[in-house]
């Protein structure tokens, strides 16, 4: 009788702490020089290669084994997390914060016991910008916002540090083999003789011949991306886009080394429903294509869906979570690109003094077409 192996032991922000060699400090992973740092002593060390089961690329894992609970051991973890009362952000904190606030609304909270037993992440794309360049990017983005209240400007530009968040994503891969049923129309013109202005004028009509059609297509899908995450909203996120997951490396703590990890909160299951939608109206542009023609028309699709394989893999956002009277305004910028989308704020004093700058100005437009009038 084999032993079994052990859990997978807890992992939270003291396992991204690296000890420096010369000082004792913590080190923290540098985007600008890709490798760890001491903001104490300046030594630096590059980030550890790993090998083992990362060797020959980052590993798939079987979608049907882990909806089943079948994965291996060595593929789960538990973390200590704490809970947004707010946003309900999964947050995961060292073992010596007791309370912080949350990093993606600003809303206080206090560390609890939370013990989360999920999937490791399997790849990650590092961080490529450092908080300067992030901000630098936030600032002129909102100064982009003519609307945008002055205060909140000011605020966001003097205020305090902007987090990196590693924040959880899904990628699947999947093979499909669909049948399809519709129609191919063809569009021709018949000239018709209609009455004008009292004259009987030729003119063309446009109409459309259709024919049945039927056919096969297939498709490999590769890391169809899908949020894992229900802290911020979807659009800001799906704004971010593309992601260069080409350039993914496997997953290595020294990675997260002074940024913080948000667990899932999509679960696999519901992660693959929506990969699917977006598989669906893939294929739904392949059978349009495949039936031709000027016009197409799709009555049915049945699709096969096979080779379903996941990853948990991590990408990085720079992320900032603002008061400002009473309300809280947040923004994000990709941590490799540098886009940025965050919520719109609306000066009131700005729009009114555009309507009153309006008016002012249709009532000078007015009052010189006025005049020009009566001097003709």
């Amino acid at each position: 009788m084999t032993d079994t192996p052990p859990a997978a032991p807890p992992r939270g922000n003291e396992e991204h702490r690296f000890p420096c060699d010369q000082c004792g400090a913590d080190y923290r992973f540098d985007p600008e020089r890709m490798m760890l740092i001491c903001d104490f002593c300046g030594s630096t060390r590059d980030v550890v290669e790993q090998t083992g089961p990362w060797e020959g690329g980052i590993k798939e894992l079987d979608f049907d084994a882990a909806i089943r609970n079948l994965l291996p051991l060595q593929e789960m973890e538990e973390t200590r997390v704490t809970t947004c009362p707010n946003c309900a952000a999964q947050i995961e904190l060292a073992a010596d914060v007791h309370a912080t606030e949350c990093p993606f609304c600003a809303t206080p909270v206090v560390t609890d016991t939370g013990i989360h037993r999920h999937i490791k992440p399997r790849g990650l794309l590092p961080f490529s910008l450092d908080e300067e360049a992030a901000r630098n990017a936030m600032t002129k983005w909102l100064g982009r916002l003519w609307f945008a209240p002055n205060g909140l400007q000011d605020y966001a530009r003097k205020g305090r540090r902007m987090q990196g968040i590693y924040v959880p994503y899904w990628t699947y891969d999947a093979r499909t083999a669909s049948r399809y049923s519709g129609a191919r129309g063809t569009v021709y013109y018949e000239t018709r003789t209609v009455m004008r202005d009292g004259k009987r004028t030729q003119v063309q009509v446009q109409k459309v011949r259709w024919t049945p059609a039927s056919g096969r297509v297939s498709r490999f899908f590769d890391d169809v991306l899908v949020l894992a995450s229900k802290s911020l909203p979807k659009r800001f996120t799906d704004a971010l886009e593309p992601w260069d997951l080409t350039a993914m490396e496997p997953y290595r703590p020294e990675f997260l080394a002074g940024f913080r990890a948000e667990g899932y909160q999509v679960d696999l299951d519901e992660g693959f429903a929506e990969a699917r939608e977006k598989i669906d109206r893939q294929i739904e542009r392949d059978v349009k294509f495949d039936i031709g023609g000027d016009r197409q028309r799709i009555h049915r699709i049945d699709t096969d869906v096979s080779d379903v394989t996941f990853k948990h893999v991590l990408l990085p956002v720079w992320l900032a979570a603002y008061k400002y009277q009473g309300k809280t305004f947040r923004f994000v910028v990709n941590g490799r690109t540098g886009r940025v989308q965050g919520e719109r704020p609306w000066s009131a004093w700005k729009i009114a003094a555009a309507v009153i700058l309006g008016l002012i100005v249709a009532a000078g437009v007015g009052y010189l077409l006025a005049q020009n009038g009566q001097a003709s």
